[in-house]
């Protein structure tokens, strides 16, 4: 008798799927992004939201919220998902903007000069494309998605997910302190112990600036 297979390693919607979705949707944020950038602009530029890797964690949290959110409902009207969506995005924009503003004094996104914006922090144009991303990723991206990650094999998926936790914990982590250390940097505060000089060593601003070409500093 053929021996029954295994239960995934990351079936339904648990920690190891959640966090597969969010490294997934922190990498393809900025694949997207960065195309567009060509598109629209004509040239590439980075859109990286941490300093190592092609990774934007603001797309990794937004697509485990739309898939707590939405992936219940995904069953209902077209129109209730697209509308819900667009609230669930743009809070979670505005949320976002207020978190890295408080953090780090910084801000990645202003939308002052659009019709219809909220404290320039999120605006109803990008409300829309949030709810046109929602459906797709109900209807279309998530469930492709979960049946490619539970087809990882555990002895692959679970150690390889607590290593990136690690990486993606440390990276966050430095890429907020060099980042608040810079945004100091340019209200001509000086480094007041071996930390800061590490970072404005390491991280000079030259290097923020290539890494975060759209970085406003506005202070906390």
């Amino acid at each position: 008798m053929a021996k029954k297979a295994g239960k995934s390693f990351a079936s339904g919607i648990d920690f190891y799927k959640l966090f597969w979705v969010f490294m997934i949707g922190c990498f393809l944020g900025v694949v997207v992004e960065t195309l567009f950038c060509l598109v629209t602009h004509g040239y590439i530029e980075s859109r990286q939201g941490v300093i190592y890797g092609p990774f934007n964690p603001v797309y990794g949290f937004g697509a485990v919220l739309m898939t707590l959110v939405l992936h219940p409902i995904s069953h209902r009207k077209w129109y209730i998902i697209f509308a819900l969506g667009m609230v669930l995005g743009g809070g979670f924009e505005f949320v976002s903007s207020y978190i890295q503003q408080f953090t780090t004094g910084t801000v990645s996104w202003q939308y002052h000069q659009m019709p219809f914006n909220l404290g320039g922090r999120t605006s109803l144009r990008y409300s829309f494309y949030w709810g046109a991303l929602s459906l797709l990723w109900v209807k279309e991206i998530y469930p492709l998605m979960s049946k490619l990650i539970e087809k990882i094999p555990r002895r692959v998926g679970v150690p390889l997910a607590w290593v990136l936790v690690v990486f993606m914990i440390f990276n966050m982590t430095i890429s907020a302190l060099a980042v608040n250390r810079w945004n100091e940097r340019t209200q001509g505060i000086s480094a007041s112990g071996g930390f800061e000089e590490f970072l404005d060593t390491v991280y000079p601003d030259d290097f923020m600036d290539k890494i975060y070409p759209n970085m406003v500093h506005v202070g906390h």
